[in-house]
């Protein structure tokens, strides 16, 4: 059997993926694989496929619980025997495993990298075929990646106390090219077949929004959403609260997810969501690693995180079945602050040295500049965050807030020149607001109490607002005439082009917002197939759908996506045959269920 032929059988698609045939095809080869696809692309198939195609055991390492236990549903669901091994099991349940994994009971079995090297696990891999290792999340292997994990560096210790070396396959969503070198020779990757597809996910829809009272604004949000799947991050537990406290006390069905929870309080609450049982989810970045949650129509950053990596992985937790979907980022200046105080006041990592902590936060600080940027650009969104992946971007995508804004190019050559001058004779010792509030002229207390009142820069700037001020000091931060300090509280500095400013050649220019992207009028999931599918139908088999949730305890999205359940409206299909020719359908789930929706459908078509 081919490749194409497991992936319908399975699967019940047609063709590959962008990416998936060649990853498929090398692995297959005894090739080892460095892959790089964005969330939703499909790396799970990447590995799925050639395990099953192959003799013996493959083994896939992933830090996250909860996408093991989404992807063993899942595979189980189609047909497929997997297996988990986690501290979620029981004693019981354990042993089980080890004896079927001894038996070859399975084809794949899941595995946290803390259990690797427990003694019962390694004799019983000693024991068989391994035919491939798949490394999920991989990034978390590098001490330069968003998630450094110490676990990951025990894989090549498991690895090379196996009888024979597997094919070794490295997967994961978001890795610059630093990262990718370092995955490649910390689990010493043999020549590998390397691959990105891509970081593009051309259904997202990016936005950032800079309201005066965010909570007020979250409402208004979901309120457009309000029959859709949602996250919202917050970056503390006490926002999270505030915000599922505003939610639930305006009508909305909104649950919550962070550390200071009891871990049977996080696991109900996470299955509420996933299970449909609640809407909406607010969430610290604790949630959503591995959650396989298809029909999640937005994500909404209530504060804005620490990173572009961190913020690409969770934002791309919307849209997973391809359906048009919003990324939403309320930004506020106290963000950056808070950010650099959770950076800079971090728990240290035991498994490092104090200069490799402190590299690490410097690169956190690094990251945070780049973040900052993009929630403050006039540029376009998408381009921001591809380039900063290393890939080229036109500088208009027609996708996100900044491309539908209408701005108006300002010269700010005089404006620059005295900002420049207001940061060099104070002594580089203020931030972004104190500078803003000498320039403009400001009589606030904090200023007479320095002596400020009197400094030569005082009132420079006093026909433009304060929000005017700050807009070309960011200007000038992005064009890199000044700086921000990476101290807990950062004040802006010169740089090797501050002296430039002074120049009678020197031109500078700046974007100035006249108004903000028109507001999107439907709700992402609705404009998917407008026209091309009974909306009627798309409910009903939704009805059927839970049914069948309900009685096997599991989410909705296990039996069929969204996106399989559209293409089902939109076929309509009357015979088995039929059936299996929409997107999504496999024949494992035809024999299964086949016969209830052609039912459902065809008492639909006969009223």
């Amino acid at each position: 059997m081919k490749a194409v032929d497991v992936l319908k059988k399975y699967y019940g698609y047609e063709a590959f993926r962008p990416g998936q045939a060649a990853i498929v095809q090398a692995l297959l080869n005894n090739r080892d694989v460095m892959c790089v696809m964005p969330t939703g692309a499909g790396k799970s198939v990447c590995y799925q496929i050639p395990a099953l195609m192959s003799k013996g055991l493959s083994i896939v390492i992933s830090p996250l619980i909860s996408l093991m236990k989404d992807q063993v549903t899942a595979l189980n669901e189609a047909g497929i025997p997997a297996a988990y091994l986690n501290s979620s099991l029981t004693l019981e349940q354990y042993r089980k495993v080890l004896q079927n994994l001894r038996r070859y009971r399975y084809k794949l079995i899941y595995v946290a990298p803390e259990r690797l090297l427990v003694p019962a696990f390694l004799e019983c891999c000693q024991a068989l075929e391994i035919a491939l290792i798949a490394v999920d999340e991989a990034h978390c292997v590098s001490q330069w990646g968003q998630d450094f994990r110490p676990h990951y560096l025990k894989i090549v210790d498991f690895i090379a106390s196996l009888p024979k070396r597997p094919v070794i396959g490295a997967f994961t969503a978001t890795a610059t090219a630093e990262v990718k070198e370092d995955i490649i020779n910390i689990l010493r990757l043999n020549e590998p077949f390397c691959l990105t597809t891509g970081f593009d996910r051309t259904n997202l829809f990016f936005s950032v929004e800079k309201p005066q009272n965010k909570l007020k604004r979250v409402i208004q949000l979901v309120n457009k959403y309000r029959h859709q799947s949602g996250i919202i991050y917050c970056a503390t537990r006490k926002n999270v609260e505030e915000v599922t406290e505003a939610l639930n006390k305006a009508g909305f069905s909104a649950t919550k997810y962070h550390a200071g929870l009891s871990d049977r309080q996080r696991r109900k609450n996470q299955d509420d969501f996933v299970f449909d049982r609640c809407q909406v989810m607010a969430a610290t970045n604790a949630f959503g690693m591995g959650i396989d949650k298809s029909n999640v129509s937005y994500v909404i950053h209530f504060n804005m995180p620490k990173s572009i990596e961190a913020y690409y992985q969770e934002a791309g937790r919307a849209g997973r079945d391809g359906s048009p979907a919003d990324c939403i980022l309320l930004y506020s200046g106290q963000d950056v602050r808070l950010q650099q105080f959770l950076i800079l006041n971090a728990e240290p990592n035991p498994d490092l040295e104090p200069d490799q902590q402190e590299a690490i936060r410097q690169k956190d600080m690094e990251r945070l500049k780049y973040m900052t940027f993009y929630a403050t650009a006039e540029s376009c969104l998408r381009a921001m965050i591809l380039r900063y992946f290393g890939e080229q971007a036109e500088d208009y995508c027609g996708h996100c807030s900044n491309c539908l804004a209408h701005y108006q190019t300002k010269q700010i050559t005089r404006e620059a020149r005295l900002i420049v001058f207001c940061v060099k004779e104070t002594g580089q010792r203020f931030g972004e607001v104190m500078i803003a509030d000498i320039l403009k002229g400001s009589k606030n207390e904090k200023l007479k109490k320095w002596q400020l009142d009197s400094h030569p820069a005082y009132g420079l700037l006093k026909a433009y607002t304060v929000k005017n001020i700050r807009q070309m000091l960011q200007a000038l931060i992005h064009q890199g005439y000044l700086a921000k300090s990476n101290d807990e509280y950062p004040v802006v500095i010169l740089t090797d082009k501050s002296q430039s400013v002074m120049q009678e050649n020197t031109d500078i220019k700046m974007k100035m917002l006249l108004d903000q992207a028109p507001e999107r009028e439907l709700p992402a999931a609705n404009r998917t197939y407008a026209g091309e599918m009974d909306e009627t139908l798309f409910q009903k088999l939704k009805q059927v759908r839970m049914q069948f949730a309900r009685a096997e305890h599991v989410p909705a999205y296990i039996i069929f996506s969204d996106a399989t359940l559209k293409d089902m409206a939109r076929i309509k299909p009357r015979t088995p045959d039929q059936f299996l020719s929409v997107s999504g359908v496999g024949e494992v789930k035809k024999q299964k269920y086949g016969k209830a929706f052609i039912e459902a459908i065809q008492t639909y078509l006969q009223k």
